[in-house]
């Protein structure tokens, strides 16, 4: 793929509900996720409006869930090897999920922890040339935002600067909070990391892109969601929402209230 090294270049909703999921989102979002998956296994594609795809929708099932799975949102980074990026994630403390295998032309993957045991992937993509653009700063649709709260923001700094080239020296301080890093890759600002806020959870989050927070929160009440944080209005002028699909798995929205 032509995204460089450490690029978000997709997104995967693991969910027990996909058809549950797709009406949600759909709502919520304006996507239109696939009703039904192509394939033996339960896989759906995330649509955009546009025509691009922002990411794919996997069927959580009971042995999944036997393993330790719950619903939840993963992201995937691209790499240049799969195979040199898990060593380097034991070498510096992280753990391994799923070893490094190839999906037909899809491309390798692998499943791996930082040493937080905060989840992500890394993937090399079977078609070479080709590019993703499931993450845009700016494009309704896209994750705008991706968040890392983490108990270890200064290791986790080291960490991901290591693997991924991700730069972190810009700040905000938040008081006792101490300081939101925001993260910059190839000079662009892919998201921030700080530490696990009182009563919050740790982990990657992924704010996806809405034309308006106030029509998204109706169409959440609507739809059987819950609203946990928000809205708040973040530096920019947008403002953000955070709560939980119906089916169990936290969500993040950023947009124009």
């Amino acid at each position: 793929m032509t995204n460089p090294h450490g690029s978000f270049i997709w997104y995967e909703l693991m969910s027990p509900d996909p058809e549950g999921s797709k009406a949600f989102y759909d709502a919520v979002v304006g996507w239109d996720i696939e009703p039904t998956s192509a394939g033996d296994l339960d896989y759906r594609m995330i649509r955009r409006q546009d025509g691009g795809n922002a990411g794919g929708v996997i069927r959580l099932t009971d042995e999944m869930r036997s393993h330790g799975a719950r619903p939840l949102w993963l992201g995937y980074v691209g790499v240049d090897d799969v195979d040199a990026t898990v060593e380097a994630v034991k070498a510096r403390g992280g753990s391994v999920l799923m070893p490094p295998w190839t999906i037909e032309g899809v491309g390798r993957i692998a499943m791996v922890t930082d040493p937080s045991y905060n989840p992500f992937y890394v993937m090399r993509g079977a078609a070479e040339g080709a590019s993703s653009d499931v993450f845009s700063t700016d494009r309704p649709q896209h994750v705008s935002w991706n968040e890392l709260g983490t108990a270890d923001p200064e290791g986790a700094r080291r960490f991901y600067r290591e693997l991924f080239g991700w730069s972190s020296d810009e700040f905000m301080p938040m008081g006792e909070q101490g300081e939101y890093r925001f993260l910059f890759h190839h000079g662009v600002r892919i998201g921030a990391m700080c530490g696990v806020m009182p009563g919050g959870t740790g982990g990657w989050r992924y704010y996806i892109r809405v034309p308006s927070i106030a029509a998204a929160i109706e169409a959440i009440n609507a739809r059987g969601g819950k609203v946990s944080i928000g809205p708040h209005e973040v530096p920019g002028g947008d403002h953000i929402v955070i709560g939980v699909d119906p089916q169990g798995a936290e969500f993040a929205l950023v947009g124009k209230q």
